[in-house]
């Protein structure tokens, strides 16, 4: 590898543990900040400016948008585990090729997603039993949002290839540029041009538009092992099957969450629009916890794939337990804040004193079970780091959707039907699969250590 290469791309076969993974980390978390931003912002300054009505057609459309975006996250982890093996096995040919599939694959899946997503639109808000005052808010925002999703997605995507050779640092440095754009975007649309919903959404896409453009600008100038050759984009399909084996379980575990989260926002949408606006505010809140351990889950498999592509499995087990210490202690620390300051937190989205009052209701009966689920993430993107994308498929698909939603049935049924009993659907989820994951990873774990002693006491005898 040349000394221009080591430049960007980050070798994590060597060096110190948590210095590897924070360095890696913080940008990638830094960088998540600012791309939650663009629907965060529109949701503050439509809250304040337009109206509750409008906080809750942005809300509603949240879990729709998610499916795509959630598809392609899992599409990125394949790529970025492939390309991650072949960095860490040096094998730079592969490498090449697996970029160009990947970036291939995504253009095509991008104009599939917009067209489809805008098609289905009036069919899934009401599938969501979208009330009829935010019907046609919520309708015309997730149309203009669905049919500019291509930029996000591609963004998405580039940014995964950088991941994978471990460089993380300058996608924060176009979202930092395109959050600002997003920003000033929204103030004139919606408070000088007083376009509404649609000046949020489409202030969102034209930033998504240059940040995509940005990252395409920057894979196709760099002289470094992952540039980007537009002349010979292609499909390499053995490379695009190993691909899919990683990130069609992860993608797929992701969209069925995703939709099924899409019946929870229906068993929210019956409360009215006061819980809807407070539902909104506490989802956004919600993500910005998830960060530290969906960035850390990102590191998890970066280290991973890495160390097993060199052949050093003890270091990405050491890796493994450094990234879920990380995690923890992070996402403990926003959790007491963000619970302590509830009502400050949900006063950003909405002063509707009924809209805060929900929105609180949601932080303090969920949030604290968050710590479950760092551990399902990190576990998770430790497993995909080897390969192993479907055993977390499993587990998330079984609670986050099977157990969810039969608790969500019989409870609204069988005890009473109020936002807390809804509310807790979540934290019964991730409670019941971080059992699971972490029996399982376990199980794994202890297979593959007694298959490499297994080995290691038959090359002596030999």
């Amino acid at each position: 590898m040349t000394q221009t290469q080591r430049s960007t791309a980050r070798d994590m076969t060597s060096g110190p543990i948590f210095k590897q993974l924070v360095l890696f980390a913080l940008p990638l978390m830094l960088g998540n900040v600012f791309q939650m931003l663009y629907n965060t912002v529109d949701s503050v300054i439509v809250g304040n400016f337009v109206g509750k009505q409008a906080l809750a057609a942005i809300g509603s459309t949240t879990m729709i948008v998610n499916m795509a975006v959630f598809f392609f996250n899992g599409f990125s982890a394949g790529a970025g585990v492939t390309i991650g093996w072949y960095f860490g096995s040096r094998d730079m040919e592969r490498l090449h090729r697996a970029i160009e599939t990947t970036m291939t694959a995504t253009f095509i899946l991008s104009a599939i997603f917009s067209v489809g997503g805008v098609v289905l639109v009036p069919w899934l808000l009401r599938m969501m039993s979208t009330p009829a005052d935010v019907f046609a808010d919520a309708a015309l925002y997730l149309r203009i949002y669905l049919a500019g999703i291509s930029g996000l997605l591609v963004y998405n995507m580039g940014s995964a290839v950088l991941r994978a050779v471990g460089d993380s640092t300058r996608p924060l440095y176009f979202l930092v540029l395109t959050s600002v754009v997003n920003i000033g975007l929204d103030l004139v649309f919606v408070l000088v041009l007083h376009w509404g919903i649609a000046g949020a959404a489409i202030a969102t896409i034209i930033s998504q538009f240059i940040s995509a453009a940005l990252i395409l600008t920057m894979l196709t100038r760099t002289k470094d092992i992952y540039r980007l050759t537009w002349h010979e984009l292609g499909i390499d399909w053995p490379i695009l099957k190993r691909i899919f084996s990683v990130g069609l379980p992860a993608g797929i575990q992701s969209v069925l969450t995703a939709f099924s989260n899409v019946f929870v926002q229906g068993y929210i949408n019956a409360f009215g629009s006061d819980a809807m606006a407070g539902w909104s505010a506490y989802n956004k809140l919600d993500q910005f916890v998830m960060l530290p351990m969906q960035s850390m889950s990102f590191a998890a498999t970066t280290f991973v794939s890495q160390n097993v592509g060199a052949g050093n499995d003890a270091r990405a087990d050491r890796g493994t337990a450094a990234t879920l210490a990380i995690t923890l202690s992070v996402t403990g620390s926003v959790i007491a804040a963000l619970i302590g300051f509830a009502p400050a937190a949900v006063r950003l989205f909405s002063p509707d004193a009924a809209v805060i009052r929900y929105g609180v209701l949601f932080i303090r009966t969920n949030c604290a079970f968050l710590i479950c689920n760092c551990i399902n993430h990190v576990l998770a993107g430790s497993l995909r780091g080897r390969g192993d994308s479907r055993g977390p498929m499993i587990a998330m698909l079984s609670c986050f959707v099977g157990i969810r939603q039969v608790y969500l049935y019989l409870a609204t049924r069988l005890i009473v039907n109020t936002p807390t009993v809804v509310a807790l659907g979540y934290p019964v989820g991730w409670a019941t699969c971080c059992i699971t994951e972490v029996t399982y990873y376990l199980i794994r774990r202890h297979r593959r250590l007694k298959a490499a002693k297994a080995s290691e006491i038959k090359a002596i005898e030999e």
